[in-house]
């Protein structure tokens, strides 16, 4: 696997594999959350993701990578930096084919390098709570990643 960086072309090849590699997470997300909420914060979650990695791999604040390997974009990170000291993992993916061989690691550590050449001494990646982002916790767990607990809450008006 190597990582480059993102070139606009790819970016359909982006798109698909981050809608292959969420569609458990929101499967998840539905299944732990009010139905009727869910509904209306999703009601086609597919629609919002495409639009939400579009703005991220355009964005002209955030730096974008992704792992190729052999001739496939297999996946990829956003990195934004948000003062002096703090980077952030903004968004991450990779193609469920290829998961658990430590791509999705490999460009963490990527961003975070960068992220130290670029002067940052503080990293943050956010990430759910429900059992569909279980592996995403234990990734970033093992990578020296701590928890802040944080409660969100979400009522049907």
């Amino acid at each position: 696997m190597r990582i480059e960086p993102f070139d606009r072309r790819q970016l359909d090849a982006v798109i698909r594999l981050s809608l292959r590699a969420w569609a458990p997470v929101f499967d998840s997300i539905q299944k732990v959350m009010d139905s009727n909420v869910y509904r209306m914060l999703h009601p086609d979650w597919r629609v919002t993701q495409r639009k939400a990695v579009e703005d991220a791999c355009s964005a002209t604040d955030a730096e974008v990578w992704v792992a190729i390997e052999g001739d496939s974009v297999v996946g990829f990170v956003t990195v934004k930096l948000h003062s002096a000291v703090l980077g952030e993992i903004y968004m991450i993916a990779v193609d469920p084919d290829y998961q658990r061989r430590g791509i999705g690691t490999g460009l963490a550590n990527f961003a975070l390098d960068w992220m130290k050449k670029a002067k940052r001494s503080v990293a943050m990646i956010d990430t759910g709570g429900d059992p569909g982002h279980a592996p995403a916790r234990r990734t970033y767990e093992g990578m020296g990643f701590r928890e802040l607990p944080i409660a969100r809450y979400f009522k049907e008006l």
